[in-house]
Parts: C-alpha cells; sequence; structure tokens
C-alpha cells in the first residue's frame, strides 16, 4: 500500500505539475531552436564585415536556453516517475535539482534584465559601422561589400537607414533599401523592436516556469514528509 488522504491527493498533484514541467521543458527547447534558426535573426548574426562579426551574445542565450530546455525534460520525468514510485530519494534529488534549476533561472533572469538592451546595441553597433565605413570609402570592392551586409539588413527588418540627421539619402544608400521603403524607415528602431519582441517572449515563458517550480517543491517536500510518515513504510 501507498500514500493515503490528502498526501496521496498530493501526489497526483506532483504528478501533474511535473508532466506540465516536463512539457515547458519541450516548450523551452522548441522554442530556443527555433530562435536559433530564426531566419530574420540567422540571417543579421551571421553577417560579416572586414573580418568582423556580428554580435554572438544573442546565439549564446539562445544555447543557454537549449540547455535548460533538456534539463528540464529530464528533471520532469525524474519528478514523475518519484512521485508514481513514493521514492524518497527521486523525490529528494529531484527537489535538490529544482532548487538549482530556480537558482539558475533567477540568476540568469537578473543578467537578462540587466543587459536586456545589449544585444540591439551590439548589433546597431554593428550596422552603424558597415554604414558609415560603406559611404566614406571609396574603393569600389570595399563598398560593394557594406552594401551586401547593409542589403541584408533593409531586406530582412524591412528598413533603411540610420535615421535622425546621419540618415541623408544617397543613390548608393538608396540601392540597398527594398524599393518600397525609403531612407527615413529607421533600422536602429527595427532592430531594437526585433530583440524586445523575442526577450519579451523568453521573459514570459521563464516566469510561467518559475511558478510551476515553486508548486513542484512544496508538494515534492509535502509528499516526501508523507511517504516518511506513513504507517505501511
Amino acid at each position: 500500500m501507498g500514500v493515503e488522504g490528502c498526501t496521496k491527493c498530493i501526489k497526483y498533484m506532483l504528478f501533474f505539475f511535473n508532466f506540465i514541467f516536463w512539457l515547458a521543458g519541450c516548450v523551452i527547447l522548441g522554442v530556443s531552436l527555433w530562435l536559433r534558426h530564426d531566419n530574420k535573426t540567422s540571417s543579421l548574426l551571421e553577417l560579416k564585415y572586414e573580418g568582423t562579426e556580428a554580435p554572438s551574445t544573442f546565439y549564446i542565450s539562445v544555447y543557454i536556453l537549449i540547455a535548460v530546455g533538456a534539463v528540464m525534460m529530464f528533471v520532469g520525468f525524474l519528478g514523475c516517475y518519484g512521485a508514481i514510485q513514493e521514492s524518497q530519494c527521486l523525490l529528494g534529488t529531484f527537489f535538490a535539482c529544482l532548487v538549482i534549476l530556480f537558482a539558475c533561472e533567477v540568476a540568469a533572469g537578473i543578467w537578462g534584465f540587466m543587459n536586456k538592451d545589449k544585444i540591439s546595441k551590439e548589433l546597431i553597433t554593428f550596422y552603424d559601422s558597415v554604414y558609415d565605413n560603406g559611404i566614406s570609402n571609396i574603393d569600389s570592392e570595399q563598398r560593394q561589400a557594406a552594401a551586401t551586409v547593409l542589403k541584408v539588413f533593409h531586406e530582412t527588418l524591412n528598413c533603411c537607414g540610420k535615421g535622425g540627421i546621419f540618415s541623408v539619402a544617397t543613390m548608393w544608400i538608396s540601392d540597398t533599401c527594398p524599393k518600397d521603403k525609403k531612407i527615413s524607415d529607421n533600422c536602429h528602431t527595427k532592430i531594437r523592436e526585433l530583440f524586445s519582441e523575442k526577450i519579451y517572449l523568453i521573459g514570459i515563458a521563464a516566469l510561467v516556469v518559475a511558478v510551476i517550480m515553486i508548486f513542484e517543491m512544496i508538494f515534492s517536500m509535502v509528499l516526501c514528509c508523507g511517504i516518511r510518515n506513513s504507517p505501511v513504510y
């Protein structure tokens, strides 16, 4: 015989939350793989100009998310199995893994909040350097290389130029822009919008997972205590 009464109810609630946690791990893994292979971000972050590469901070964050999703799937399975088997050892291991994951998520959240604009700023700096070098450079080959990079930016983000007083239309810059866009359609704004949308998506997913983890830690400890105090053991 296993646990009875309220403890049995908690056992199945823990199993349910662990199943949701496992699904959340699947979703995070899927979303992070989508972010890694998304056409917009990939086309921009894989650009090179005169040996200078676009910033890789975004991809580092995505690789961390891929690892987190995989670990969550493993921990979710561990919790489900431990709850069904009513194993104190598995539940204790599950609780320890949750505490470590929760601490890592809080640390990652603080770091992400403090550096939320870093990715877009780095990419804007890269764009500006290519833009300025293209305008100031009289060498046709170097100007063509800059035009190729800028064209990827402009067509991917459907924008043209830097905006403000620096976005004076020239024939050379206009040739890299989408035909239905004007030089006043600011690429700086488009870059910020692109990464802001993705950061909010990651933030919402992290918040949902954190709430689930709190409930799981409570239920796992209650179930573990119930198993220990059960007269059948």
